[in-house]
């Protein structure tokens, strides 16, 4: 962008926060280029303590400090936030949305005609810096605006375009796979503690191993299928441990869950 880079969240929850703290650390802003507005004092007041930002309780003070305006509302409080800055946005202005749901169609008739919109489908892991995040660009905004979007969601992880029609399928998979990925290690947990580990020391190997086996396969860009034959012996231990996950029909079951849960998130946009 021409100007300054100055970045305005539209709620300053978790997510914000998060997003603010990747900006300021990956050094594409400093503080004072940040600003958030919310109605809540403690939310405010959190993401001031976190960033160092200006914060305010009106949305509209923050479209008329910032360029890129963030938002980061509930659904449900999406046509609201619009309508209070839709006076003031301008042709200088890019929208990025992280709200759930909620489609560019939606969002740029809220907006005036020209507006630039991005919609964005983040991941919680962004908290901790190792988001998976897709996003889609509006009709009218520009390849230097989709440029920027990456380059702002790559300071909290991975950041891949994809076409709008496909972000129910990235909801699926990286917006609710982390819940997937929780309830897999707390499995593997369990599995070691029926085996005889202190609960503690089980949950730690469970978590650091689906860490490690993440980072093989992002890292060595190979199959997944083939670091799985690595570690598979013959009449070894491992393959009696993945004839029970077939017998269990463990892919059968993540490929339903993601299926399942896009059919879910095209409903919710719908409504």
């Amino acid at each position: 962008m021409a100007a300054p880079l100055k970045i305005g969240f539209l709620g300053a929850g978790k997510m914000a926060t998060a997003l603010a703290k990747g900006f300021i650390n990956a050094r594409l802003v400093k503080a004072n280029q940040l600003f958030a507005a919310d109605p809540f004092d403690v939310a405010r007041e959190h993401f001031t303590a976190e960033t160092g930002a200006k914060t305010f309780a009106a949305n509209l003070e923050v479209a008329k400090a910032a360029n890129v305006l963030i938002l980061a509302t509930k659904p449900d409080q999406v046509a609201a936030a619009l309508a209070e800055i839709s006076g003031a946005f301008t042709k200088n202005h890019l929208l990025i949305s992280i709200a759930a749901g909620v489609t560019i169609a939606k969002l740029e008739n809220v907006l005036p005609a020209d507006a630039r919109v991005i919609r964005v489908m983040p991941n919680t892991p962004a908290l901790v810096g190792a988001g998976a995040s897709a996003f889609a660009p509006g009709k009218n905004a520009s390849v230097a605006d989709a440029e920027l979007a990456k380059k702002l969601l790559s300071a909290v992880g991975v950041a891949l375009q994809v076409k709008e029609s496909l972000l129910d399928a990235v909801t699926g998979l990286s917006g609710s796979g982390p819940a997937y990925v929780y309830q897999f290690i707390e499995a593997l947990s369990d599995g070691g503690v029926a085996a005889g580990l202190p609960r503690d020391i089980a949950t730690q190997l469970a978590a650091q191993t689906v860490l490690g086996g993440a980072k093989m396969v992002l890292e060595t860009g190979q199959h997944p299928g083939a670091l799985k034959d690595q570690v598979t012996s013959p009449g070894g231990t491992t393959i009696e441990g993945l004839h029970e996950l077939e017998k269990g029909k463990l892919r059968a079951t993540v490929i339903s869950a993601v299926r399942a849960a896009t059919e879910k998130s095209k409903k919710l946009g719908q409504s």
